[in-house]
């Protein structure tokens, strides 16, 4: 890619950040749970265990978190942690083009600085032209 068409895409992901509606980190787990009641169906053989229950847990500012979430809001949970996807392969897409970017650019200053300057030709002296003043 040029620089130009680096850019380009940068302004691109930029426009697709600009986009992005609410998100979430984490992940979604199903669960299922056994209760404490001894001829409840969790126990029977086998064992029918009460759920789904789904469970969101993520990290933020280094403390990890997991809570239960409802089925009504399920959906609408899953495109949130889809968004936060995109979100990072978006900057993650643009963190490398930068680094792109600047390898390009340092490449093309090292070419200018050991570019040679081409130096004009001396004329030997067995080639001089005679003067033509009298």
């Amino acid at each position: 890619m040029t620089e130009r068409e680096i850019d380009k895409r940068i302004a691109a992901i930029k426009g697709e950040l600009a986009a992005l509606g609410p998100l979430h980190p984490g992940s979604i787990s199903r669960q299922y749970n056994v209760c404490g009641s001894p001829s409840c169906r969790c126990k029977a053989d086998p064992a029918q265990r009460h759920g789904p229950y789904y469970q969101l847990s993520y990290a933020y500012q280094r403390k990890s978190t997991s809570t239960f979430v409802r089925e009504p809001d399920l959906a609408e949970v899953q495109q949130q942690l889809r968004t936060y996807e995109r979100l990072r392969a978006l900057i993650d897409e643009w963190v490398a083009l930068s680094i792109e970017r600047a390898r390009l650019r340092r490449v093309l200053r090292k070419q200018k600085s050991t570019a040679k300057i081409p130096r004009p030709k001396r004329l030997s002296l067995g080639t001089r032209r005679p003067s033509t003043h009298k």
